[in-house]
């Protein structure tokens, strides 16, 4: 009995978290999937491959990489290689995620598979209705978001290929730039942590500057330096000033106790 219930429960969660797709994050990512529908069809990407992308990488930018240097002619192993150090962003936000949704009984295996489809739009939604969903029904609701909305944006891609020709280009690329702007909002917005607002302005300051210093290499060193220059920030500014703040207050109390 108990058993049936649970399953119960979990389709309950698992059709909630497809309900997701009338989300805003949701809804933003489905209109920029038109835009990258203009752009492989402008590159040269059939509806066929451009449809297996969108299942098989799913980050968006990860597939921009694939199809720009599919383009320029790089071989196959520049090409994984550029593909691969793209999707390492998406490491945090497993790592963040999975422990949020994780209980004694999931397996591993389903875990790993539910990690493809975390992604920034994934991450942003999960992260901000986990707070309503109990621990035993998120899986099923993550992977009710998820699956819905790679597989709907895979149908998405196929319709609109031959469509988005007949869009001025300034109306795709207005479509595609809509996920960034978005998510640069909704990062800064959902940050919980000192340390992710420091990295988003450290790597806002820095990204643009290293463009035009060492292009090429931008996005490695703005991630890479500019990442351990805003924990060590945080670590050592913020949190030294607050536990110096902390300690300040203590040994007033301290000293009355004594006193008493």
């Amino acid at each position: 009995m108990s058993s049936a219930t649970s399953d119960i429960s979990h389709t309950r969660w698992f059709f909630t978290g497809m309900r997701g797709l009338f989300s805003l994050p949701a809804i933003i990512l489905m209109i920029s999937f038109v835009g990258f529908s203009a752009f492989a069809l402008e590159s040269g990407v059939s509806r066929a491959e451009a449809m297996f992308m969108t299942v098989a990488v799913w980050a968006l930018p990860a597939k921009m990489i694939l199809i720009g240097t599919m383009t320029s002619g790089a071989n196959l192993l520049a090409i994984f290689l550029a593909v691969s150090l793209s999707s390492i962003r998406m490491m945090p936000m497993v790592a963040s995620l999975v422990p949020e949704m994780r209980t004694e009984r999931t397996p591993t295996w389903l875990l790993l598979f539910l990690s493809h489809f975390i992604a920034i739009t994934a991450w942003v939604f999960a992260m901000g209705s986990f707070k309503t969903v109990p621990r035993e029904g998120r899986v099923a609701y993550f992977a009710g978001f998820g699956i819905t909305l790679v597989t709907i944006n895979m149908i998405l891609v196929g319709v609109c290929y031959g469509l988005v020709a007949k869009f001025p280009p300034v109306v795709a690329g207005l479509l595609f730039f809509l996920t960034p702007v978005y998510f640069i909002a909704s990062i800064w917005a959902t940050g919980r942590q000192s340390v992710v607002k420091v990295g988003f302005i450290v790597g806002a300051v820095s990204g643009p500057l290293l463009a035009l210093v060492m292009p090429g290499f931008d996005i490695l060193v703005a991630g890479l330096g500019g990442g351990t220059l805003a924990y060590l920030f945080d670590r050592y500014v913020i949190r030294g000033g607050q536990k110096q703040e902390t300690v300040a207050i203590a040994e007033p109390t301290a000293q009355t106790d004594e006193v008493v």
